[in-house]
């Protein structure tokens, strides 16, 4: 009794092995894809874009099982901003105040797992976020859509930037600032637009 139980066990995860869909692997178009992000301080706020450099997006039965993107940290810019002012900011968030970008051009982020919400197309993801020297999980949510023809996947992520060792003008770590403080959570606006 116990052969013809493992036989149909074996049998039985041999056969669900033969029907698992195969994984398709979409790269993501970096010139139509778009990553705004937009930080706050207690006199207001600003906002900027930055470019992908690579990413990927894996599905299975059409379902999202995966994926990961590369952002190019050189290519960061701010829109609030015009001439000298936004100059200043985009040369600060690049010292190592903020990202050091000479010595970390690249954020990468990575999923780890991903759970349908329950709607057509709506996932919970968590997945590791590494800026500069640090890496954390992070979870948020995604939408899956269409844009002429090709698949996008959009998502807002709130990240601590504490969590990566930056800490200028942080009211958590250094008092008396007042009104030169800098909230430490700021919020990315990610769209990947796939290669179909």
């Amino acid at each position: 009794m116990n052969r013809m139980f493992l036989f149909a066990l074996t049998l039985t995860g041999a056969l669900a092995l033969a029907f698992t869909a195969p994984v398709a692997n979409k790269t993501v178009n970096t010139q139509l894809s778009t990553v705004e992000w937009k930080a706050y301080k207690v006199t207001g706020s600003h906002t900027g874009n930055v470019k992908l450099k690579s990413g990927s997006l894996q599905f299975q039965d059409d379902r999202l099982t995966g994926g990961s993107f590369v952002v190019d940290m050189t290519t960061v810019t701010c829109t609030d901003m015009q001439g000298g002012m936004a100059d200043k900011l985009v040369g600060h968030l690049k010292s190592e105040d903020f990202f050091n970008v000479a010595g970390h051009p690249e954020a990468t982020f990575v999923i780890t797992s991903v759970v349908s919400r329950g709607t057509a197309g709506s996932y919970k993801v968590t997945g590791n976020m590494s800026i500069k020297e640090s890496t954390k999980p992070v979870r948020f949510n995604v939408q899956l859509g269409e844009e002429n023809g090709r698949t996008t996947a959009t998502a807002d992520i709130k990240l601590d930037r504490t969590d990566y060792d930056i800490r200028y003008g942080s009211g958590s770590f250094f008092d008396g600032l007042g009104d030169k403080t800098i909230y430490d959570e700021f919020d990315l606006q990610v769209k990947l637009v796939a290669n179909n």
